[in-house]
Parts: structure tokens; sequence; C-alpha cells
């Protein structure tokens, strides 16, 4: 296994962010500050002009990028490399008053008007147009500037547009995929409220203000369709991109679980991922469940390509736009930093470098305040990070190598948020792969969090928490995958409906899954908050909560039965030999030491263990990297206590090649970085 970095001409981890010099051209004493500042802090790199449009072509067809060259310049005279971003996420006032079809029309059918951001629609010919345009002018002006390492496309992709173009182009989409409206009719279900369609045209997109919200399978439909069109407008961005800096690899910011976009298909047309990270650290003990939940969020990031992701944004300190906005306690900058590398993040980079002076962001976190020197608590946390990541590349190009994986899928996900049934508001569906993530990450297993398209092969155990939704291909997948020795988890929920939300006949779960998981799921009670049951499995009782199912086993070993109500002695947990592998299912939701002690019984049988070998406190994780003969395991402490624990073998530091056995002290909210090659004593 080769080390390979996203940048090869440019072997550092990123240090640095969105840097906006378009807001202070006024003020070429700050920009000039800026760059003694910029190396003071130990940044190595920036995101130049993510909303810069105004300032690039203030008026129809008059460019000035005067700015951006001095920028382009003065970041490489200081050491520094570029990632320049289209300006595609916030068009100027002219555009939207000249060309007001370049605005977003809402479920109301009605237009939004000049302002905020992300509000373009993806449809518009001359939105298309004028984006190509401005990327086409951006890539040749800077194809063979040295500073240029890639392209930070648009900015946090969300959303869709109900204009005519969009209704127009979601026909055709659906043309292509259902080739008549005789099949159309069939898989949505329409003789239901006799919504049968007798031409293309009586389609619209749903809307719950005023329009249909009753056929799911148009709104799922309509969801992949803004993703598909959202992916088409990417690539629209791309095309000048690719023709002038065909050397220069593209990207776009994603959400983490972002609902409104399918990331899995745009990421199939980025070079590398990159992500968006705003944690809300608290200084509590809740902070030990919330760095599990975004460890989550970067796996589903670095398993998106199986390859390692950049971090395009985070705070130093604290943002400006949730209901509570505190700031990071001492400490916790490094430790939420080392976390994101320990994932498979080959940057640490901050929106924003300097805070904007008016306007919405205006106190959101940054580098530098608006007292505008280094001598604050935050400077001193991020030079401290930046002096940090120049000891650690030879981690760089390291990747991450997981013998477990977690499905999700955001189809499933919009087929269960859309479902009119169980809990009505809320399913859980992403706190639901949290829990069983949790479980994990307690006891520091590397986990991928993959798509149905992906190889599950790869992998000793597949969890897939709440799968709803199965087309046949991936039942037959997980039949497959079962049979060849695979072990899978699956829960309440298994195998309602098919790709297009028509409900399975012959019960649940639905088609070979009975066979696989030898069960059958007769109904599901969906309980009251108030409401529980209980759960006894190898002499220990859980609470089962929000549903229970009721279950028959038809070739399954029952481990455990409901305790309670009138479902008390039916299989509440089976497993059931498949071929040379072996299909879990749980039919109820369990609290966090059901799944803690479950899961944990899943490894125990497969033999698998963290690459750290000493046991691990309530709050203390260890994930790793390798180049293939190194591992290294970042143990962390997100307690604010001090932690020990205890090694039988021999490691160094990365940081200063120091050797490492036996017990280990770790501080509140610290990282050591240890490695170990596999022949090495101990």
């Amino acid at each position: 296994m080769e080390k390979s970095c996203i940048f090869p001409d440019f072997p550092h981890f990123l240090h640095g962010g969105d840097y906006n010099p378009d807001q202070w051209q006024k003020y070429p004493e700050i920009l000039e500050e800026d760059m003694r500042l910029f190396k003071l802090a130990n940044c190595n790199s920036v995101s130049v002009g993510i909303f810069a449009w105004a300032a690039l072509e203030p008026e129809e067809g008059k460019f000035d990028f005067s700015f951006l060259d001095k920028a382009m310049d003065d970041i490489y005279a200081n050491g520094g490399r570029v990632i320049l971003a289209t300006p595609s996420g916030a068009r100027p006032a002219w555009m939207a008053q000249k060309y007001p079809e370049v605005m977003r029309v809402d479920e109301s059918r009605q237009r939004h008007w000049f302002g905020n951001r992300h509000n373009h629609c993806f449809t518009s010919p001359i939105y298309r147009q004028k984006v190509a345009e401005i990327n086409g002018r951006l890539a040749e002006r800077y194809k063979d500037h040295p500073a240029l390492i890639a392209w930070h496309v648009s900015n946090e992709y969300s959303g869709s547009c109900h204009c005519d173009l969009c209704r127009a182009a979601f026909r055709e989409w659906l043309k292509r995929k259902y080739g008549t409206l005789e099949a159309l009719n069939d898989q949505w279900w329409t003789a239901f409220w006799a919504h049968t369609y007798t031409d293309w045209s009586q389609i619209d997109p749903p809307s719950p203000p005023m329009g249909d919200r009753a056929i799911n399978g148009l709104r799922i439909d309509w969801l992949r369709f803004a993703a598909d069109q959202t992916t088409d407008f990417f690539k629209n961005e791309i095309a000048p991109l690719r023709k002038f800096t065909p050397h220069i690899p593209v990207t776009a910011n994603l959400m983490g679980f972002h609902t409104s976009v399918d990331y899995r298909v745009l990421a199939k047309e980025l070079d590398f991922v990159s992500h968006d990270s705003y944690p809300e650290w608290k200084g509590t003990a809740a902070d030990i469940r919330h760095a599990s939940d975004h460890a989550a969020r970067y796996d589903l990031n670095r398993s998106l390509k199986h390859k390692p992701f950049i971090q395009m944004e985070s705070t130093p300190s604290n943002t400006n736009w949730k209901q509570f906005n505190k700031l990071k306690r001492p400490g916790m900058h490094m430790l939420s930093s080392m976390q994101i590398l320990a994932h498979g993040s080959e940057s640490v980079l901050y929106f924003q470098w300097r805070k904007s002076r008016g306007a919405a962001e205006r106190f959101h976190g940054a580098v530098v305040d608006h007292v505008g020197h280094e001598n604050t608590r935050v400077f001193r946390d991020v030079a401290e990070v930046g002096a940090r990541l120049k000891k650690l590349e030879e981690i760089l190009g390291t990747v991450t190598e997981s013998r477990v994986a977690i499905l999700y899928d955001w189809q499933n996900r919009w087929a269960l948020d859309v479902a009119q049934g169980f809990q009505m508001s809320d399913k859980k569906v992403q706190k639901t792969l949290q829990d069983h993530y949790f479980a994990l990450w307690r006891r520091g297993i590397n986990v991928e969090i993959i798509g149905e398209e992906d190889d599950f092969s790869r992998y000793d155990l597949v969890i897939a928490p709440q799968l709803y939704m199965t087309s046949e291909k991936l039942i037959g997948k997980i039949a497959d995958y079962v049979r060849d020795g695979g072990e899978m988890l699956c829960t309440y929920m298994l195998g309602m409906v098919n790709e297009n939300d028509r409900c399975h006949l012959g019960g649940f779960p639905g088609g070979k899954l009975k066979e696989v998981f030898g069960i059958w799921n007769e109904e599901i009670d969906t309980l009251y908050p108030e409401d529980s049951n209980r759960v006894e499995w190898r002499g220990k009782s859980y609470r089962a909560f929000d549903y229970c199912e009721l279950l028959h086993a038809e070739g399954a070993e029952t481990l455990a039965v409901y305790g309670e109500d009138f479902y008390a002695g039916m299989p509440a947990i089976t497993a059931h030999p498949y071929g040379k592998g072996k299909a879990y299912y749980v039919a109820f939701r369990g609290e966090d030491e059901f799944l803690y002690d479950f899961i944990g019984s899943l490894l125990e049988e497969r033999g698998i263990v963290s690459d750290f070998d000493g046991a691990l406190p309530y709050g203390v994780t260890a994930h790793s990297r390798t180049d293939g003969e190194t591992v290294y395991v970042f143990l962390q402490n997100f307690t604010a206590q001090p932690q020990e624990t205890e090694t039988s073998r021999v490691w160094r530091t990365v940081e200063d090649g120091e050797p490492v056995s036996g017990r280990i002290a770790l501080a509140p909210y610290g990282t050591l970085i240890l490695a170990r090659k596999p022949g090495e004593p101990g």
C-alpha cells in the first residue's frame, strides 16, 4: 500500500481557511497585515473567492480580477497555496434584476427576490451560461499560477427550484426513468385518491403548502431529480475548469448527513471530498456522545470515495448561527482538530480567516478577531494546531482500514421521512445510525459508512439500521453477502417497500430477506414516549422503546424475547445461519448499553478489535490510519478529567519519537498520537 496524499505537489496538511480579500479592498493595510498574521498562525493555505462574484464582475461583461491577482500572488509569496472558488453560490444584484429567471421558485410557486445565497435555479440556461463564463475566465487566468492547488466549486449545494423550467425538466426525468405513464402510475400507486395521471403535463413537484403530498413515490422521485439536477449543474460548473486546468482537482464542500442532496450521487463527480464541520461542544459529559456523532460524519465523508478527504470549514471558536453560540473550552480546538485527522482528513481549515466587519457573519468565529492582532486566545489555539500539523506529516496520505461498515442511504432516509405512519414527525433515521455507530466508536473500531453500490465483501460485519427501502438488487446483494460468509445486522423496519416506495407483498421483510433472516414481521408497535418494554439477553435486562416488532421466527434462532405486553415471549432478537454467514435481527429500539453489549458480541465473534490494545475508559477513543506498514493511533480523551489506559505493546510518539509502553496518561481533552509497525517488539 503506497501513501497517496490529495495534493502530491504540496505534501502538507492544509491549515488556513476562507479568506475574503474582496471585502477589504479599501483597506490595503489590513491585507498587508493578513500576510504577517498568516505566517504567525502557521497557516499554509486559503480558500478565496467563494462569494466574490460582485467584485469579480461588478457590471455585466465588465470584469475586475485585480484583488484576486494580488491575493494569489501574496499568498504564494508567503509560502501558501490557494483553493480557488467559483462564485455561483451568490449571484450579483445586476444579474437578478436583469435575469429574474436565475432566482429560485419555492414550494409555494413564489420566486425569490434578490438576497441571501444558495437560492438560484439549477436548471436556468442563463444562470448556467453566466456561471460557465465566469468560471472559464477564472480558470484561463489562473491556470498556470503556482498557488492554485484545487477548485472549491460553489458552496454547500442544497435545495431545489419549482419554476416552470424545473417542472418541465422533472417531467423529462420521469419519462426517462419510467418510459410510460402506465409504469409510473403502477409504481406510484396513483389509483389511491384518484391520483392517476393521463398526461405527463399533469405531474407537478410535491408541494406540501398547496399541492400533492400524499404520493410518496412522487416525493422521493422529486428529491432524486433534485440531486441529479444539482449534480448536472455541478458538471456544467466544472466543464470550463476541466478545459483550462485539467491538472487541478475539483471539490464541493458537503455538509455531513444533510438531507436535500444525495451526496453519493454528487460525490461521483468530485476528485476528492471536502466537508464543513461545526460541532457544538458544551464542555460537559454530553461532549462524549457529540464527538461520536461528528466522527460518524467524518467517516461518511471518507467513505464516499474510500479515500482521505479535507475539512473545508470549521470554526476555531464559536459560530453565530446556532441557537446558542458557546465558545470552545480550552483544549477543545486542538482535540477536535486532531479528531478530524484521526478519521481521514488532510486539513484543518476554518470559516473564517478574518471576521467580516458587517452583515450576517460579523460575529462568527475567526482566526483574526475585530481587534486585528495575534494576542488572543483563539489565535494562539490556531497557531498551536498549525505547529502540530507540521510534526505529523508522516501520517499524510495514510488510509483507514475498516472491517465494519454501516449502511446509510439518502433515499432510504427520504422514504422514511415522508412515510405516513410509525412516529410521524421523526423516524430518527440518522440518530439510529449514530446510536449503532456509538457502540463501535466507544471501542475504537474503525467504521466505514457505505451505500448500496459499495462492495459489501470488503467487510466482516455490515450493520443496516432501519433499512426500510430495499430494491430487488439490494435484497440480492444482502443475500449474496451473507451466503458468502458475511455477518449482517439489521433492525426493525427492514425491507418494507421497494425503491419507489411501493410495499413488498408476501410479508415483511420483503422478498428473499425473509429467507436470509429466517423471520416474519407481522406487525410493528409504535410506542408512546412514556411507554417501554423489556428484553432480556444474556442475563441482563434492557429497555425497549419507540418500536417493537411482533416477530415470528421461521428458521431463525431466538436469542431474546419481549418481557411485557400482549406480545411477551415473542422474539426480540434472532440469529439465522445462511450459507457461510449469519444474519442477525433486532426487532426493537434499544438503549446505548444494549447496542454496546450486543454489537460487542458480534465483534468478538468475528475477532474484530481496535488497533490499540488497551482498555478504553468511557470517553476515550483510539482510531487509526495506516500506510500498510505502520499503524498510527490517535488516542483521544473527550472528557474534562485526566484518564489512564494501559498497553502491552511498545509504541513511539509521532511528534518526538519517544517510546511509550505500559501505563499511558491522557490529559483532559488530550490527544496522544502513537505509531507502531507490526513487526516491532511488544
